[in-house]
């Protein structure tokens, strides 16, 4: 099993930033592919970037390129979502995901362990 804890959300307004981070625990070496995802109120789940362990990406949602950044720390099994210029409309609960393989890393259905996600509102 692999455990994961987000945490850094909060409530700012437009154009502020914020980091979230994910901490990794457990199996993780079963893992490599670290995403987030969000999930807004009646949306569904939805990408936004995604990388490994190993050094692949990073890759990211067409709405997030040039804002947000996601990136590793090895050492500490912690990856972060820098997200900067925030909008309302990135307003949503954050999740961070592992799986094995990085095939389809956008696909939130193929991930096999999720944080309990972190609630981020940007008020305009």
């Amino acid at each position: 099993q692999v455990q994961l804890v987000e945490s850094g959300g909060g409530l700012v307004q437009a154009g502020d930033s914020l980091r979230l981070s994910c901490a990794a625990s457990g199996r993780t070496f079963s893992t490599d592919v670290m995403g987030w995802f969000r999930q807004a109120p009646g949306k569904e789940r939805e990408f936004v970037a995604a990388l490994t362990w190993l050094g692949s990406g990073p890759y990211y949602a067409d709405s997030v390129k040039g804002r947000f950044t996601i990136s590793r720390d090895t050492a500490k099994n912690t990856v972060y979502l820098q997200m900067n210029s925030l909008k309302p409309e990135d307003t949503a609960v954050y999740y961070c995901a592992a799986k094995r393989s990085l095939r389809a890393y956008s696909d939130h259905g193929l991930y096999d362990y999720w944080g309990q996600g972190t609630q981020v509102t940007v008020s305009s």
